[in-house]
């Protein structure tokens, strides 16, 4: 082809558009997706994972934190309620659920945790959160909520404060780490039931629930889905006395809810009153026929912490 024929090709007049309707917009996906984030501890890198719930681009987030040897799935219930109105995030913290297990079993504690947590903010790209967390869940909202510049502004603490007794201390070291190996699912939600009674009265369902999700397969039966080694920890600090976090709590200046099983042995009544007069001077709701810890499955509980949370 000549010069003069590709320079008439490349100005000729373009062909006519042929006009094509706009594909519909997905709407976002308001289910369940799991992912993980990498963190770093004092003996190296370890991935932990989370669920996710509602509109990945809600720039409203709420984090809900497990108890110790629990795992995010505990909020399923809570989280589709509110995906409507969240971004809902529900870490495994390390060493439980599907997050890795540590090699140094040491390592496992409070410093690391919230490490993990400002990390898992990070990725989220969350100025500020509203965070839920249950027990150790609570103990880690509480650490990140009393900090200069923290990223929670609304804080619910369920079944747990400032002081922490000694007996519901030796109760919980009693069993974790010591779990059997389970035949089947069913001999695992039977342990469960048992061991878990203070989680007050479930449903078949939200039994079934709690425990597809805290059992693992291993040689042809089930065992827990938490490291071992966290209660080889949990041992390793004698327990003498009740745990004073006041000056902690003292600092946290965010709204606050905190939320105490009538018949729990971690949170006392006295405890639990004074939370009210003290730091965030918190609002409180007790749950009764509960001890430690309430759930957040059945519709009023999950309506004591939506309430709260939309402020209405």
């Amino acid at each position: 082809m000549s010069l003069l024929d590709t320079l008439r090709r490349l100005f000729q007049p373009a062909p006519p558009l042929v006009e094509h309707r706009a594909a519909p917009v997905a709407r976002p996906y308001h289910g369940l997706r799991e992912k993980s984030v990498q963190c770093i501890g004092p003996h190296g890198l370890h991935r932990m994972a989370y669920s996710e719930w509602g509109d990945p681009a809600n720039r409203k987030v709420l984090i809900c934190a497990h108890g110790l040897t629990r795992n995010g799935r505990d909020f399923d219930f809570l989280a589709q309620e509110l995906a409507d109105h969240y971004r809902v995030v529900c870490p495994d913290v390390v060493g439980r659920g599907r997050s890795d297990w540590l090699g140094v079993k040491g390592d496992y504690g409070f410093p690391l945790y919230v490490s993990d947590m400002v990390t898992l903010l990070a990725r989220l790209d969350a100025d500020t959160v509203h965070w839920v967390g249950t027990s150790m869940g609570g103990l880690i909202g509480m650490l990140l909520a009393s900090q200069p510049h923290t990223p929670i502004s609304r804080l619910v603490l369920n079944d747990v404060g400032p002081v922490i007794t000694a007996v519901s201390l030796r109760r919980i070291g009693e069993y974790v780490g010591n779990a059997p190996k389970f035949p089947t699912m069913a001999e695992a939600e039977a342990w469960i039931r048992v061991v878990s009674a203070t989680f007050g009265p479930l449903t078949d369902e939200q039994w079934q629930h709690i425990t597809r999700h805290s059992v693992r397969p291993v040689n042809g039966g089930f065992a827990m889905i938490y490291d071992p080694g966290i209660g080889e920890v949990f041992r390793a600090m004698p327990v003498v006395a009740d745990v004073d976090l006041w000056e902690v709590y003292n600092a946290i200046h965010c709204p606050t809810l905190v939320i105490r099983g009538a018949e729990s042995d971690l949170l006392e009544p006295s405890t639990f009153q004074r939370m009210s007069e003290q730091g965030p001077r918190a609002r409180l709701a007790e749950i009764p026929g509960v001890g430690h810890a309430p759930m957040l499955m059945d519709p009023a509980q999950i309506a004591v912490v939506g309430s709260f949370l939309l402020d209405r």
